[in-house]
This record gives structure tokens, C-alpha cells and sequence, in this order.
């Protein structure tokens, strides 16, 4: 499928990129050392701060071509897309339902319900494979809160009563997620969510994996015409792609936080991956980016049978096919809109 192909990460942090006929080439210090056919590429995605020339923009945008800037720790500053070809119905009903604040509820509660309940099953699967290894008791315990949210959370008809729902199920799921590390605790530890820097090594891995996350559900929900900006949970905020946030909450146990854990507790990642600075901030070594990255791109390839539609797919399609999915609730095509509900 077009949305497996290639993705260029660009994890050195002094490169510039250029446009030569149809190659995006990659210079050091005005030296040639790497190109890469633009036809190969759905998206760019760039950690470095030398930045890329108009015309290779220019080129990306023209040929649907994603290309996204993000601080070397991978936090997103921009993204560059063309000339929206969406449909400007789907659209239009889309800011409808974002301005009136029920139908905005009926939504989202879909989507806090599919992370509440991803989020019990990353515990349940934590105690099936490691049980001898974990405390059951504490993930038992926490399963059992997150399954008792669940009804009460699809009732809810309130934003703000919402994300309240959503606040205390988040401090459950995170309040044992240092429960599920397995290896090396000395350095891979959770104690609280920290952003804006990270503050440890699993702060500065989750960090990364929602970043990247975020931009893929971006990417998907404008590939079916839908404004990636106009939320539902997430209101409308300057440079913030509030339904990427939206949709991603879903996949954050199952695609994210899961990944990291594998990280973790494989031993793929070590202490020698990531640098502190002297604010105290944590952040990954270039050959630690490197390293989550290729990972990454493995992991979605794997397959999985999608829960909705009893499909095979790749990881990697899942943020797209949810994307339809919410396209055809808003045309009316559908009842309610199914979230991804992993198990």
C-alpha cells in the first residue's frame, strides 16, 4: 500500500537537504552524501536543524510528499503539506460536529473509551506473558478500575466530564506502567509523566513514539480529506493538530506505549543511548535515534487482524483505516464511530 512507503528520516543533526530533478539529496558542509528518488517517498521526516531548501518543499507539497521538522529530541515545529484536496462536504460537516459540543462528545467518548480500553489490555497482556515477573496484584487491581470506567464512559455526554474520565483513567494506566519495565530498572524507570523536556530515558522514548505517532495520524487524516487541526476532545488551539491528538489516544497503549516496552524490556535500548543535558533534560544519542527509528518502521510492518474490520494490515495502516473509518461516521455512512480496539 502507498502509506508503507518508505519514510526518510533525516537523524543527523547537520544535514541540508536539496532538489535535484526528481532526488532529494543530502549535504554536509555543501557536500553531496546520500540522495534518495522522490518517487520512493510518502513522507520526510527531519531532526535536523539545517532545514531544507524551497524547492524541495515545493516538490513535497506538489507531490503529496509529508515532510515534517522536528527538534533533534523529536518534538514536531512544523509540517509542510500541499494544496488540501479533501472534500469539502466531509469537511464542512467535520467543523459542524467540532462547534456543537454534544455531537463533539458523542465522538470523542468513542475514542477515551478505545485508549481506556487499550490501556487495560497493555496491563492484561503484561500479566499473561510476565506474571511470574510482574505485580500481578497492582495490574490486576489497576485492569479492574480501567474495566469499571469503561460503561461509565460511554453514557458520559459532557466534554469536561470527559476528559475528567479520561484524566483518572491515565492516572491508573500510568500509575503501574513502571510495573510492566522489566529490565535494566536502574535506568528505565516511571515515576510521573514529564514533557517539554524529559526528565529520564522512558519519559524521553515515550515522548518520541507519540511524536512520531502524532504525525502519522496527521498524515492519515488528511489523506481522507479531513482537517487534521479541527478536533473533538481536543479543542482548537494556533499550531496544534487537535484531531491527530484525538485519534491517537487510542493508539497510544497499543501502538506506543507497547513499543517502548518492547524496547525496554528486549534490551534493544541502554543507558548508552541517551545524553542528559545540564538543565536536566534527556534525550537520545544520534545512534539511540537511529535505533528507535529502524525499530520503529519494523514494528509497523508486522501484522495484525484489525479488530472492526476482521482484516489482516500492517501497524503501520492502522492510523489510515481509523481515519476512514471516521470519515464514513461523519458522512453518515456509519452509526457510531469504532474505535481501534486492540486485544
Amino acid at each position: 500500500m502507498k502509506h508503507l512507503l518508505n519514510t526518510l528520516f533525516v537523524t543527523s543533526k547537520d544535514v541540508y537537504l536539496t532538489l535535484d530533478g526528481e532526488n532529494v539529496v543530502v549535504n554536509r558542509e555543501k557536500q553531496e552524501i546520500a540522495r534518495y528518488p522522490l518517487h520512493n517517498l510518502l513522507n520526510i521526516i527531519s531532526f535536523s536543524y539545517a532545514g531544507a531548501s524551497p524547492a524541495l518543499l515545493g516538490a513535497c507539497a506538489k507531490r503529496d510528499i509529508g515532510f515534517a521538522f522536528c527538534t533533534p529530541s523529536g518534538r514536531i515545529l512544523a509540517r509542510v503539506t500541499g494544496e488540501s484536496n479533501g472534500n469539502v462536504l466531509l469537511r464542512r460537516t467535520q467543523y459542524r460536529v467540532a462547534d456543537e459540543l454534544s455531537q463533539s462528545c458523542r465522538v470523542a467518548r468513542t475514542m477515551v473509551f478505545g485508549k481506556l480500553y487499550n490501556s487495560r489490555w497493555s496491563i492484561e497482556r503484561s500479566c499473561r506473558d510476565h506474571g511470574l515477573r510482574v505485580n500481578a496484584e497492582a495490574l490486576k487491581g489497576a485492569s479492574a478500575k480501567l474495566k469499571e470506567l469503561l460503561p461509565i464512559v460511554l453514557e458520559e455526554s459532557d466534554l469536561d466530564s470527559l476528559r475528567g474520565l479520561e484524566g483518572v483513567g491515565a492516572s491508573i494506566y500510568y500509575g503501574v506502567i513502571d510495573n510492566m519495565i522489566l529490565n535494566n530498572k536502574e535506568v528505565f524507570y516511571f515515576r510521573e509523566r514529564s514533557r517539554r523536556p524529559p526528565l529520564d530515558p522512558m519519559n524521553a522514548l515515550l515522548s518520541f513514539a507519540y511524536s512520531l505517532l502524532a504525525h502519522d495520524c496527521a498524515s492519515a487524516l488528511e489523506s481522507v480529506g479531513l482537517d487534521a487541526y479541527v478536533g473533538f476532545l481536543h479543542r482548537d488551539r494556533a499550531g496544534r493538530a487537535s484531531l491527530a491528538l484525538d485519534l491517537m489516544e487510542e493508539l497510544r497503549p497499543c501502538v506506543a506505549d507497547r513499543f517502548v516496552l518492547t524496547l525496554i524490556n528486549n534490551r534493544i535500548v541502554s543507558a548508552s543511548d541517551f545524553e542528559t543535558s545540564e538543565t536536566g533534560a534527556v534525550f537520545f544519542t544520534d545512534n539511540g535515534r537511529r535505533t528507535f527509528l529502524r525499530n520503529w518502521q519494523e514494528k509497523k510492518r508486522e501484522t495484525i487482524t484489525h479488530p472492526y474490520l476482521s482484516e489482516k494490515i500492517q501497524w503501520g495502516t492502522v492510523p489510515y483505516i481509523q481515519a476512514l473509518l471516521l470519515a464514513r461516521y461523519l458522512r453518515g455512512d456509519l452509526d457510531e464511530y469504532p474505535p481501534f480496539l486492540w486485544k
